[in-house]
């Protein structure tokens, strides 16, 4: 589900009652049931948050009443309070400049070097085999060596526990999408976030393994231990994580294998001509197939079916 205000920390359900308050002006948790499809006691915890978060005030009176505060002026307050936060990890550059700079020349120990597709791959099979508990990456081409990961199945069975966040880009690659979908059936936690630009595996927040660069004609590698670095890296991993759409989901739906597929492409962000390839559709038949799903999802957009989806649990 595309989550449009997440990156100010506004959840895609509190992100629904918003607009609905928003369109009416004031609302009363009850007057949104139809909207929202759901209690005016879930609409009414929203409320509340939205309320600590300034977008909505409560008017005065015994029956619960909201009114939504001027969207341009809450939403800037909100923006300055990430800003914030974001000058915090920005005033760490110097810090991390060293340590990289500091590792280059052989000064320490946090951060090494490999160049070559060969040892950037053996580190990847390293980093899985070692670890226990956890991996993490952030997935995207170009892929130096192969797109599958033999690896990852064997590790979900001794209860590794993998989380992804792909790149569109990824799932135009031929048989990744296929290769996903296994990997989901396995165990991985899959999700896609558009606009990744780096590529980057960690294992139980103590090891971590980042190509410096997507140019496979010199290909060079860090190898990241326990500091301030790896720290950063795992406080990015999990941003891209709360802003990324699940790929795939458990659970039945009304709509169908196919057309939930579909809604997951469709809310992944991927052209029309690349749900086709990956569907096996023309493009013409995914259009179509995409305009049938609209109208029974009873929504008028993209932005529109992955919320009514997600609000039903089928994303």
């Amino acid at each position: 589900m595309i989550k449009e205000l997440a990156a100010v920390g506004i959840g895609p359900f509190d992100e629904s009652v918003y607009r609905a308050v928003v369109a009416r002006h004031t609302a009363r948790p009850a007057e949104l049931e139809a909207d929202l499809g759901c209690s005016s006691e879930r609409i009414a915890r929203a409320l509340d948050r939205l309320h600590d978060q300034g977008l909505v005030s409560r008017l005065a009176g015994t029956r619960r009443r909201y009114t939504a505060i001027e969207p341009r002026a809450a939403l800037e307050a909100l923006i300055r309070l990430r800003t914030i936060d974001l000058d915090r990890v920005r005033s760490v550059a110097t810090e991390l400049t060293e340590l990289f700079a500091g590792a280059q020349n052989g000064a320490g120990d946090e951060v090494e070097i490999t160049t070559g597709s060969e040892e950037l791959g053996r580190w990847f099979v390293r980093l899985q085999q070692e670890a226990r508990k956890e991996v993490i990456t952030l997935d995207r081409p170009p892929y130096a060596l192969t797109t599958s990961n033999p690896l990852e199945a064997a590790a979900l069975a001794r209860g590794v526990v993998y989380r992804s966040v792909y790149a569109p880009e990824a799932l135009e690659w031929p048989g990744v999408l296929s290769d996903i979908r296994g990997l989901v059936h396995h165990g991985e936690q899959a999700r896609v976030l558009s606009g990744l630009r780096v590529k980057l595996a960690i294992a139980d927040r103590r090891l971590a393994l980042m190509p410096l660069s997507l140019d496979l004609t010199d290909v060079r590698a860090a190898v990241i231990r326990p500091s301030a670095l790896l720290d950063a890296l795992i406080d990015y991993w999990e941003m891209c994580w709360r802003q990324a759409t699940p790929l795939d989901a458990p659970g039945e739906d009304p709509i169908g294998e196919e057309d939930r597929q579909l809604l997951i492409l469709l809310v992944s962000g991927l052209k029309d001509e690349a749900i086709a390839r990956q569907l096996g559709w023309s493009v013409r038949t995914m259009r179509r197939r995409m305009s049938r799903l609209l109208e029974l999802l009873g929504a008028a957009n993209r932005f529109q079916a992955g919320v009514i989806a997600s609000r039903n649990g089928w994303l």
